[in-house]
């Protein structure tokens, strides 16, 4: 393989690395943003602050991800885009919200901060929804058919529910006393609901795509490929055992949860990604066609290879620096 050849593919690893990141590490704190309502008011500022030094770095890797699409693979770039210009100006506007109200709700009077935590859930909610309504389009190769609409629907209801488990998993790690106890029994009602709706998007995704069916459902690649939604089932009997046995919590077991459900996006994340595999955009481009050309992908490749250890770097930092269990609320 010649560098030039080698370029193309680097540069999708970093873009499906990135957005895998973006979906697991700002996947907890949409989801905590989700459960904002269910929490008193004490626990709500307990449950911001079990996010407050991480929400925003966080999107650093959406930002990295698509803009390496854009550098990168700038036709697949503009045929994403305006496919999905609606869905991204959605989520956008969902993740401006949730930043000025998670300002704002420890800073306004204080008659106003029920509003703004209201505000903060709606711009997850929104957020989280729009997220899996672009994925389920982008599944389906931009498919505006009827079955295409109704995946995409799927999978826009489905991923909050996943954000949840995550945000479940996140504040059982990071709080304790009552509001982890909480955090237990929301891991547990959200695990099925997820786990239903995880099981029949795996099963409609052949359904609505001819070429993941033939890459899935081949003699001998379904064998190969048997371990994953086997080790997924595993995760999710994890998963289950442990939020149903609150002891296990109690004696530091609880990360199990946090860990499992990072397993299974993980999981999806790689069979998402040899379901798509050489294509950028499923059924229209692949890689190669997408790609700028090498004079230009061998700059931004020093670029990249400067920035993205320096980003793996802080987030380290970050997380080691704050980790352990959430303090209260001060600004």
């Amino acid at each position: 393989m010649t560098f030039a050849e080698f370029l193309p593919l680097f540069f999708m690893v970093v873009m499906g690395l990135s957005l895998l990141a973006y979906v697991i590490l700002d996947g907890f704190d949409l989801g905590v943003g989700l459960l904002l309502p269910l929490g008193s008011d004490t626990q709500k500022d307990t449950m911001i602050a079990s996010i407050g030094p991480f929400w925003d770095a966080n999107e650093t890797w959406l930002v990295l991800g698509v803009g390496v699409l854009l550098v990168a693979f700038p036709k697949a770039h503009g045929v994403v885009l305006q496919a999905l210009y609606l869905p991204v100006a959605v989520m956008l506007i969902g993740l401006i919200l949730r930043g000025v109200a998670f300002d704002f709700r420890s800073k306004a009077p204080l008659p106003y901060k029920p509003f703004w935590n209201r505000a903060f859930f709606a711009g997850s909610l929104i957020a989280s929804a729009a997220q899996g309504w672009m994925l389920g389009s982008y599944i389906t190769g931009f498919d505006n058919s009827l079955l295409g609409w109704t995946f995409s629907l799927a999978i826009a209801i489905t991923l909050p529910a996943a954000y949840v488990l995550l945000g479940s998993g996140w504040l059982i790690m990071k709080t304790e006393g009552e509001l982890q106890d909480k955090a237990v029994r929301w891991a547990h009602r959200a695990l099925w609901p997820m786990a239903f709706s995880l099981i029949a998007i795996s099963v409609a995704t052949p359904l609505v795509s001819e070429q993941v069916w033939d890459k899935w459902f081949a003699v001998p690649e379904f064998l190969m490929l048997l371990p994953v939604p086997l080790m997924s089932v595993l995760a999710l009997v994890a998963i289950h055992w442990v939020s149903a046995r609150p002891a296990l919590v109690n004696a530091g077991y609880g990360w199990l949860i946090f860990a499992n459900t990072v397993l299974i996006f993980v999981l999806a994340f790689f069979g998402l990604a040899y379901s798509l595999y050489p294509y950028v955009v499923i059924g229209q481009m692949t890689i190669h066609e997408a790609a700028a050309i090498t004079q230009s992908l061998t700059v931004t490749f020093i670029g990249v290879a400067i920035m993205v250890p320096l980003i793996i770097g802080y987030t380290i930092f970050m997380y080691k620096t704050f980790w352990g269990k959430a303090r209260a609320l001060t600004y």
